[in-house]
């Protein structure tokens, strides 16, 4: 059976490159909205964090209507960190429709999400969004399009791709770069003519892979996938089977069945071969499962999910304001959800630790493991975290770590201090191409090495400069190389913070904290531009006489205090040090707050280090 009345399409993208913008554009025309309803833009990214950073984070659903033809539409992540979500998501489709830049061309995350479409033998509709800026350059960017299928391996069908040239804010399409477009009816034409409608037999037994996982407070966890083979319905028993386990399998009834029709979910009776469902009642069903018939159980193979390359351990918070701000604070409930996001992200693992209060929790990078840190922080826990440390691997006896391959967008005339910083951390230059006032600066480098780079790059380039980086495999260890050569500023006594302690201690670097602040001992309050750590006292009082009075305090001049991010903070910490994070703050410490035991220790390992020499 092929289902002509349907069509099954993703759209994918490097970030920021117009995925959302132009779900907008084809949800508008496509009548999903009435003529004069309000819309906010970027209508698919749901979530507050997603809004408030201007990032897809999870992928998600969405269908219209075109001359009959009903279009389910997978809005995807750009981020290299959620690539996770794309690998997955591409079995519920059978094309894509790939976008590109009209000014940046193809990134690092094109290449990966390009590639997983082109392993899977999808069809791809190349639309080159944004034509209307003015340092667009459609030439170029279309021979670079050509070039990485050829590097990818694409076959002749997908060399031959179609190419849109779209501007996804305006909401129009065109085939001739210089015909403007007036409204998006091209790129519809194109994936009802081009993406292949989806086949299956009808009439055989029900075989059902589970794509994405979702939940409700009423129906419990909810599995959103594509009927590869049959039919389902409501209340039809089937059996829950696992390709990679087969020990896994167990029956189940479907108590609900949806399907996606703009932006809702509408229940049916009943869907058939080709159709995206959301369906419950199967209490346990995570990502891979595969829905079949009960006399019949036949799994179908799950994409193979990339390894993650970063590692974060989390930890119960021990520190003295443990347990003011937060609401979740314990180690069973830290356990308890953290393994709960294992069941909607693929690409995260979680293992306890060598202590009952501590976990280790891995993922594709520093924005994967910061964005769960951040979702887990506004549902009101309150826990601490260390620096993320890379996963190494040994092949063949060799020590391997993973590398990244970095494309930087800088100004030509600040070149100089990237190629420095990026040849001091062991990068290797692969290419360097001017392009107008810019230049494109391609890097192979260590995963490692690029933890607290990218502040210090945005710094460098007086914030003109723009990072990008993908996962590139393994290659072996290079050795230790040295990241940050400043030290921290570390409150000696607990209190609070005064305007002449903080005066005085300002002079020894830059300032986290501000005036009548908490804190306590160990809990980092700025930073040394020096390597070493230094004791300070920001809680000093000035001594109060007949000549020195408390109003002088107003005459002292503070300077700002830099209030970290969450991803700087990431960023900042080195081996002995923890983020402190609750609800209301996010605060540096280090491991060992006793300045007295932090000394001896320090003396101990730099006693070690002169023996080892």
């Amino acid at each position: 059976m092929t289902r002509e009345d349907l069509r099954n399409v993703a759209i994918i993208a490097h970030v920021d490159h117009g995925k959302t913008t132009l779900v907008d554009g084809l949800l508008k025309q496509g009548g999903v909205f009435r003529d004069n309803q309000e819309t906010v833009t970027c209508v698919m990214d749901s979530g507050d964090l997603e809004r408030e950073r201007g990032i897809t984070i999870l992928a998600k659903n969405t269908a219209v209507h075109y001359k009959n033809v009903k279009i389910n539409i997978i809005d995807t992540p750009g981020h290299a960190d959620f690539g996770g979500e794309v690998e997955r998501i591409l079995k519920m489709v059978n094309g894509v429709i790939l976008l590109v830049d009209a000014a940046e061309g193809p990134m690092p995350q094109t290449r990966f999400v390009l590639q997983k479409a082109l392993e899977l033998n999808h069809r791809v509709i190349v639309c080159i969004n944004k034509i209307d800026k003015p340092d667009a350059r459609l030439g170029e960017v279309e021979d670079e399009i050509l070039e990485l299928l050829m590097d990818l391996g694409a076959n002749d069908e997908q060399l031959d791709s179609p190419m849109l040239y779209c501007s996804g804010r305006s909401g129009t399409a065109s085939e001739d770069p210089n015909v403007p477009g007036e409204d998006l009816r091209p790129l519809f034409e194109k994936i009802l003519s081009y993406i292949p409608a989806p086949t299956g037999d009808e009439n055989g037994d029900l075989q059902l892979l589970v794509s994405s996982i979702d939940y409700n407070d009423y129906v419990g966890r909810i599995g959103i996938g594509r009927i590869d083979r049959g039919s389902i319905r409501v209340g039809q028993e089937v059996a829950v089977c696992n390709y990679h386990d087969a020990s896994l399998l167990k029956k189940t009834k479907v108590v609900s069945l949806y399907q996606i029709d703009g932006l809702a979910r509408v229940p049916v009776d009943n869907a058939n071969v080709g159709d995206i469902v959301c369906f419950s009642g199967a209490g346990d069903i995570t990502i891979g499962d595969t829905l079949t018939a009960v006399n019949n159980p036949q799994p179908l193979e799950f994409v193979k999910v990339s390894e993650p390359t970063m590692e974060m351990t989390f930890l119960v918070n021990d520190s003295p304001f443990a347990g003011k701000e937060g609401k979740f604070v314990t180690s069973r409930q830290l356990r308890e959800r953290l393994y709960r996001e294992l069941l909607k992200d693929v690409s995260l693992r979680v293992n306890d630790g060598e202590t009952t209060d501590e976990f280790r929790v891995a993922g594709r990078g520093e924005m994967h493991l910061s964005i769960l840190l951040e979702t887990m922080r506004r549902e009101g826990f309150e826990l601490a975290c260390s620096n993320p440390r890379v996963l190494y691997k040994e092949i063949d006896g060799v020590k391997q770590e993973p590398m990244e391959r970095v494309i930087l967008d800088v100004p030509n005339d600040m070149v100089g201090v990237v190629v420095e910083k990026l040849g001091q951390r062991k990068g290797d230059l692969i290419a360097m191409n001017p392009v107008g006032s810019r230049t494109r600066i391609e890097y192979v480098i260590p995963a490692r090495c690029l933890f607290g780079y990218r502040s210090e790059f945005l710094t460098a380039t007086h914030g003109e400069g723009v990072i990008n980086s993908i996962f590139d495999g393994y290659a072996p260890y290079r050795g230790e190389i040295q990241m940050r050569y400043t030290g921290s500023l570390i409150a000696s006594c607990a209190g609070e913070t005064t305007r002449y302690g903080l005066y005085k201690t300002q002079e020894r670097g830059q300032l986290f904290v501000g005036p009548q602040t908490q804190v306590y001992e160990g809990m980092i309050v700025g930073e040394n531009p020096k390597y070493d750590d230094i004791a300070v006292n920001p809680c000093q009082k000035k001594q109060l006489t007949a000549i020195r009075s408390a109003g002088a305090d107003e005459k002292l001049i503070l300077t700002p205090p830099k209030i970290f991010t969450l991803e700087e903070a990431i960023e900042f910490i080195t081996d002995d040090d923890l983020i402190e994070i609750t609800p209301k703050s996010i605060r540096l410490r280090k491991k060992t707050l006793n300045t007295e035991l932090r000394m001896k220790e320090m003396m101990r390992r730099r006693r070690a280090l002169e023996a080892n020499k």
